[in-house]
């Protein structure tokens, strides 16, 4: 699979050509080329600085590329805005989750702009609140949940706009060992609806329990992918890993 590059196959959600962007000198994504299937859920993952989380600013807007294309469903949505994006079917949550503070739970989760009525819209929040265990803090202020609870409500948020594909960046970060074992079944669960999901993360457990196929990234390239196992075997990725050119 390392190294396919058509970006027109319209059995892929996602597929990036060429993908370049530099800043100044520096080339923090030089030529990639990845694609996800409808359904799939793929780990992203590579050293610091690999050009990882440059990625997902790109695919979703937040950065436009200095070069390449990136198809989501087929269709061209290079330099689209983040909004557009967005409403094209592609969630994304931050390695920081930065809910609205001072709003409630539920407050927070009337921000995403979806397209049903009031009723439609409550039913929809009270639905996921509880699927992903965050009924009983409803009411609270988001600033004082606890780090793993604000990745749910992150979770939650975007999933409020019934995504096609979601790319998470490291959502294991600031989380307490015991609530990320929920927050693993719980992506898996939304995975098995049908729903693609890109995963940055740097705890390869993390990676090993959820991630049928990896993605390898190292200074702005693919290295390779395969299964949890064949990436964990390949010796060009303990390289980057380990130092290595």
């Amino acid at each position: 699979m390392a190294g396919h590059t058509s970006s027109t196959n319209e059995n892929q959600i996602l597929s990036t050509d060429g993908l370049k962007k530099s800043f100044g000198g520096v080339m923090a994504v030089d030529g990639l080329d990845i694609s996800i299937e409808p359904g799939e859920l793929v780990g992203l993952i590579g050293p610091n600085g690999s050009g990882k989380t440059t990625t997902l600013n790109l695919i979703t807007g937040f950065l436009s590329p200095s070069d390449g294309e990136i198809s989501l469903d087929g269709k061209d949505i290079t330099n689209k805005k983040p909004y557009e994006v967005s409403t094209l079917g592609v969630g994304r949550t931050f390695q920081i989750s930065k809910p609205f503070g001072r709003l409630t739970v539920v407050e927070n989760m009337m921000v995403p702009n979806v397209s049903v009525g009031p009723e439609e819209r409550d039913e929809r929040i009270w639905e996921l609140l509880e699927e992903l265990h965050l009924d009983h803090v409803a009411e609270n202020r988001a600033d004082e949940l606890s780090g793993g609870q604000k990745k749910l409500l992150e979770l939650a948020r975007v999933l409020m706009l019934e995504p096609e594909l979601i790319l998470l960046d490291e959502p294991a970060a600031g989380v307490n060992p015991a609530l990320m074992d929920e927050i693993i079944d719980d992506i898996k669960r939304i995975n098995n609806r049908g729903t693609a999901i890109l995963v940055i993360e740097h705890d390869m457990s993390v990676i090993s329990a959820l991630c049928e196929r990896v993605i390898v990234m190292n200074a702005g390239r693919q290295v390779m992918s395969g299964t949890f196992e064949e990436v964990q075997a390949d010796d060009q990725v303990r390289e980057a890993y380990l130092g290595g050119t």
